[in-house]
């Protein structure tokens, strides 16, 4: 068993931009050569769930992430999503018993340069490490707040307590 578990779902974090097209794709999960390059020393196991703009995430997709989360021999997950709708995701993962789960996002791709996507990956890693009780997180902006008391301000570009 891994120390933890990453369950990719897609968004902005990993979009690549191709020129032919003017306009992004999600590709290939970064997660892993961001932990590399961090030397992250913990064990983690990297799962893809799907490669999906969280605008287009269905309830469907929601209780499959629900349901890698429940079935994992781990009880640290780090699920990267896009911002969009990761409260919603938030929300459906809440009170799933015995488990530390920080979901987060990027406001831009993690392949540019001036990405929030490693610092936000790294302040996900900490919430699970050093939560008390099981419970559901998001790790935005420098913020670690509780599922259910957040919300994206698309006016400011950044997530707000409610």
């Amino acid at each position: 068993m891994a120390d933890i578990l990453i369950l990719t779902t897609g968004g902005t974090i990993d979009k690549l931009y191709f020129d032919a097209l003017s306009e992004y794709q999600i590709g290939d999960s970064v997660v892993a050569r961001l932990l590399a390059v961090a030397r992250s020393a913990l064990d983690v196991r990297v799962v893809e769930l799907m490669r999906k703009d969280s605008l287009e995430l269905t309830d469907e997709d929601r209780a499959t992430i629900a349901q890698a989360v429940r079935d994992a021999p781990e009880d640290r997950i780090v699920i990267t999503h896009g911002t969009d709708t990761m409260t919603d995701t938030a929300a459906a993962l809440t009170g799933i018993p015995g488990k530390r789960i920080a979901l987060l996002g990027a406001l831009a791709p993690a392949r540019f340069a001036e990405s929030d996507a490693t610092f936000n990956l790294g302040m996900a890693f900490a919430t699970v490490q050093v939560a008390a009780e099981p419970g559901v997180w998001i790790a935005m902006n420098g913020t670690v707040f509780p599922a259910g008391s957040v919300r994206k301000d698309r006016t400011r570009n950044s997530f707000v307590a409610v």
